[in-house]
């Protein structure tokens, strides 16, 4: 996840060589994302287990060192943990829409996260700039052309898209509660937090549900680390950087080339080839998540966080 603290990024500058090269870095890393979830066998809660535990043990050490967290409030903690928990039913949306739709529409209907925030905004009685409703009305009818192809190919594409979009709006449950507290709590400590427990929300699931922890093939294990590194690692890491420096609102717009990166992968990878009639929804959907991710962002003070 990109996440930021409000206190840290007071200033910006243009985007820089540098900042290019790790925004590069970025979409590749998130991009493998779809494909690998969408590759591997394992049981969903089980991947998302391993995958967030392992990004908070590789977190936790600095986190550790930082002797934050022996300050945070009781309100801190709350919505720390709160957004833990939304972010594990993201996940959890997230990965089975990639094994049960394609790749390319999955992660497009993921992204009308923005809209989720934006609704959500809305209700809290903030004014929403009519450009933020003209991005909705225009990404609506792209979840309309892929949903509707989608239909046509298979009741299981169709579940998967429908799943894809409650990830959607999970994740914008998930960044309104770390909201709350990213102000006052530094990215490595916030994410440590988050992270864990996310990792022991989908334990609580994984424990009655009878699925191994551990018996899968190595090849199993390849991809995990895999999602680690990649998304993990190389994708928020490399987010969480740049955004010290240039405005989050173009982040936004940065990040949404997971889409055609995902979709490309899953092409190479698993020979996923989206039907023709899906690629202009993607467009209208990217384009309108786009339009209302700018205009939230401002109208949130810049903060911005994504999957």
């Amino acid at each position: 996840m990109i996440s930021r603290s409000g206190g840290e990024r007071a200033s910006r500058s243009p985007i820089g060589g540098s900042d290019l090269i790790r925004l590069a870095i970025g979409i590749i890393g998130i991009g493998t994302s779809g494909p690998l979830i969408a590759w591997g066998a394992m049981a969903v809660p089980v991947a998302i287990f391993w995958r967030n535990l392992g990004g908070a043990l590789i977190t936790m050490p600095f986190a550790i060192a930082r002797g934050e967290w022996r300050r945070l409030s009781k309100s801190s903690w709350g919505w720390s943990i709160l957004a833990g928990i939304f972010l594990a039913l993201h996940f959890i949306c997230f990965f089975y829409s990639m094994r049960l739709t394609s790749v390319a529409s999955g992660t497009a209907l993921t992204a009308t996260q923005p809209i989720f925030a934006a609704l959500w905004l809305r209700f809290k009685g903030r004014r929403v700039d009519y450009r933020v409703w003209l991005g909705m009305a225009i990404s609506m009818v792209g979840v309309l052309i892929i949903t509707g192809v989608d239909s046509t190919l298979s009741t299981r594409s169709l579940v998967g898209d429908l799943v894809a979009l409650l990830g959607g709006a999970l994740a914008a449950a998930y960044v309104t509660a770390g909201s709350h507290v990213q102000k006052v709590v530094s990215t490595t400590t916030y994410t440590t937090i988050c992270y864990l427990f996310c990792a022991l929300t989908c334990l609580v699931v994984i424990i009655p549900s009878g699925a191994s922890l551990i018996s899968y093939p190595r090849f199993e294990w390849l991809l995990i680390l895999g999602l680690i590194v990649g998304a993990q690692l190389l994708g928020h890491t490399m987010f969480n950087q740049v955004l010290v420096r240039v405005n989050p609102a173009v982040v936004s717009l940065i990040v949404f080339f997971e889409v055609p990166v995902g979709a490309l992968l899953a092409a190479w990878w698993l020979g996923q080839v989206p039907p023709a009639g899906i690629i202009p929804g993607i467009a209208l959907l990217i384009f309108g998540s786009g339009l209302v991710a700018t205009r939230t962002s401002q109208l949130q003070g810049g903060k911005s966080d994504v999957d």
